[in-house]
């Protein structure tokens, strides 16, 4: 057993010398902008130009672009003002996702002045969603302790916070109308933490409409707010809902009670936003591991296609001007920021990210149904080739035609690899997502397997040179299969994973405890053969293959005493296994910490597999 700790040296090799695979990681890349309501010309968004992962404010009357924040483990999760004055973002300790709100102005604070903070009188907590009103002085500000479960306060400027919202099961920030008058919130009063239902609320906390489906059906669906129209005095409210068996977008004026079913004719997932003069929506598709857009006029009925490349759209937004800007990649081409204009709208200077090949789909029969597969595999090679089998975490989440620089990199090294949209997996409609109650894990397997099966009789995979890997909820999957299929994987590369099911449950935060007794039907205590069917510590000692694990010691989603439960176990009997811990949450945000991470688990593959 080796064990490591995340101190990471900063690479001296020059650009041109990298590998392909590293250059993916080292290239800048952006997020799509966010820009301010009232001030369309302020914007900000995420990129990783110093190494780490930071907030940036860009100028587009002046050009001039700015870091915002710089930690040492980075910072994602900001917000802009509607005014465009202020930049709000979340600070927690070294990925712990426990921390404040601090804010500074678009310009920047005071030279070595630290921000501050944003709503005075509110502790440290787990966010919970965040709207910020026009007037630049009013927050609706989300927050969830173990202690209180949810709170959702109003905060004023000048004036200390007061709660309007309160409840042990979790709940969340929807979106704050126009004017302010009108506060949208989800919550999961009824205990099912998958299916949201909407409260409409006043500023002072009391109730203006309730929409719930979870009642009264069969089978309990969910909702979700996607914005208020951008108009002033217009209590109109756009709702994702699952009423025809997956997400489709209806308008809702929480004044009248009207609800406006758009009824689009799209096979998939469908979400949309507000065009800024509140005449149209912003229509996103996602089918199959692709996405498009169009543009849906309220007045006219009508559906446009907005021209996109084929592969998938992980973000968009409609600009005053009526042009629309996006987020592009596809699994051979790197993520660029683009607008219907034709211009492409950030364009990172520095070190540019090499292409892949293209992914190819793959349908096969499993027993929940069929499973669509996602297959890539070096130039020019034929079968039996080592594969990856690299399994997406969420478990509400799917891999999709998209650029990712993790599977580019293995198939540099000359591996397969195959990405299972197991069930549980989002985008192939509200039963598939669904389908993983009370078994959980064992049902995605049963899929993975399926795959696995057609992988190997294709000729696509070697039977013995098989890796079982995945982050989150993948890294999960990968111990508890290595455990409960310990014949049919060669090697397995666990990232951040739940480990010991009973310990990460009253270690985890309290959002996840409640997605935990939704899925599994309860708490430990509870359910207890639920949890001991599903937890990868009860099949730990039947796993044959070598094990390699990743951990950050700050994460609140898989925390490191149920890693190292599980760890032990391995010790105790001898197994072959490596541990790798770092400090961060649950991932980094740092590109060396990310190359280094991919480094050893490769190096791992090479020694115990020798491909």
């Amino acid at each position: 057993m080796t064990e490591s700790n995340g101190s990471t040296p900063t690479t001296t090799t020059p650009d041109t010398a990298l590998p392909d695979w590293e250059k993916r990681f080292r290239a800048p890349r952006v997020s799509l902008p966010d820009w301010a309501e009232d001030a369309p010309d302020r914007s900000l968004f995420v990129s990783n130009a110093t190494g780490t992962y930071e907030l940036y404010a860009w100028d587009r009357a002046t050009g001039e672009q700015r870091q915002v924040t710089d930690r040492p483990n980075g910072t994602t999760d900001g917000v802009l003002s509607p005014d465009g004055e202020w930049i709000w973002w979340f600070d927690d300790k070294d990925g712990d996702e426990f921390g404040v709100w601090r804010r500074q102005p678009f310009g920047g604070g005071a030279a070595g002045a630290e921000d501050e903070f944003a709503t005075p009188g509110l502790e440290a907590s787990y966010p919970a969603g965040l709207a910020l009103g026009r007037d630049g002085r009013t927050a609706v500000v989300g927050r969830s302790t173990d202690e209180d479960g949810t709170t959702i306060h109003l905060a004023v400027a000048g004036t200390p916070p007061t709660v309007i919202y309160r409840h042990r099961e979790s709940a969340g920030v929807g979106d704050l109308s126009h004017d302010g008058s009108l506060i949208a919130i989800e919550h999961t009063e009824h205990g099912d933490a998958m299916h949201s239902a909407l409260r409409v609320l006043r500023p002072d906390g009391t109730t203006v409409a309730e929409l719930d489906d979870t009642k009264g059906g069969a089978e309990e669906l969910g909702l979700e707010v996607l914005g208020f129209a951008p108009v002033e005095g217009d209590t109109r409210l756009l709702v994702g809902h699952q009423r025809r068996g997956r997400w489709e977008p209806l308008v809702w004026d929480v004044a009248s009670g009207e609800e406006t079913d758009l009824a689009l004719d799209l096979p998939g997932d469908v979400s949309a936003e507000w065009y800024p003069d509140g005449s149209g929506l912003l229509v996103a598709h996602g089918f199959e591991a692709r996405s498009e857009l169009f543009r849906y006029d309220l007045g006219s009925r009508q559906l446009v296609k907005v021209p996109t490349p084929a592969g998938c759209v992980s973000g968009a937004t409609a600009r005053p001007d009526g042009s629309v800007e996006y987020l592009w990649s596809s699994a051979a081409q790197p993520s660029s920021v683009r607008s219907t204009t034709g211009a492409v709208v950030l364009d990172p200077p520095g070190l540019k990210s090499p292409g892949s090949v293209p992914v190819e789909d793959v349908w096969v029969a499993g027993p929940g149904g069929r499973i669509h597969a996602l297959v890539q595999k070096p130039a020019g090679t034929a079968g039996p080739l080592p594969t990856v089998f690299d399994i997406h975490g969420g478990p509400t989440w799917h891999d999709s035609d998209s650029f990712a620089a993790g599977p580019a990199a293995w198939v540099d090294h000359g591996y397969a690899v195959v990405r299972v949209n197991y069930r549980g997996s989002t985008g192939y409609g509200r039963e598939w997502t669904d389908a993983l109650k009370h078994r959980v894990g064992l049902i995605e397997l049963e899929d993975i397997a399926a795959v696995r099966e057609w992988a190997v009789a294709s000729g696509l995979a070697d039977p013995d040179r098989l890796i079982l890997t995945g982050g989150s909820w993948g890294g999960y999957l990968t111990l508890l299969g290595l455990g409960v299929q310990p014949d049919a994987w060669a090697l397995g590369l666990a990232a951040v994973p739940v480990a010991d099911y009973v310990t990460a449950y009253h270690d985890e935060m309290e959002a996840l405890k409640a997605m935990d007794r939704t899925l599994l039907g309860g708490t430990p205590e509870e359910v207890p053969e639920r949890f001991e069917a599903s937890s990868p510590l009860t099949y730990v000692d039947a796993v044959k293959a070598p094990v390699y694990i990743s951990a950050g010691v700050n994460d609140p989603r898989c925390p490191i005493r149920q890693i190292d439960n599980y760890v032990k176990r391995l010790e105790k009997r001898g197994a072959v296994h490596e541990v790798y811990r770092y400090d961060a949450g649950h991932g980094s945000l740092v590109v060396d910490e990310r190359i280094k991470q991919v480094r050893l688990e490769m190096e791992f593959v090479e020694r115990h597999l020798g491909a």
